[in-house]
């Protein structure tokens, strides 16, 4: 997937942002900040992972997710956004 495609969506952008800030959240506490349903918000989370931006965890049926912490796409990101809003 290219980066016009991962950037397509306004929520993907917004995901990353949150996380940058919460550190880790599940996929429900993510779709009820976004106002999104739960597929929605999975559908983009996946993309983000599938990329390599994002990583999870499980506890059963509990799905964390956080920043890919040595992922170079996820550094990029994260310094877009920190310049971009500063």
């Amino acid at each position: 997937m290219n980066v016009e495609d991962v950037f397509s969506s306004r929520l993907r952008i917004k995901i990353v942002k949150i996380l940058m800030q919460m550190s880790e959240l599940n996929i429900s506490e993510i779709a009820r900040r976004l106002g999104i349903n739960h597929n929605a918000a999975s559908r983009h989370l996946q993309v983000l992972e599938d990329e390599g931006i994002l990583q999870q965890k499980v506890f059963g049926r509990i799905r964390l997710y956080r920043i890919k912490e040595n992922s170079l796409k996820a550094k990029a990101i994260q310094n877009l956004i920190e310049t971009w809003e500063s």
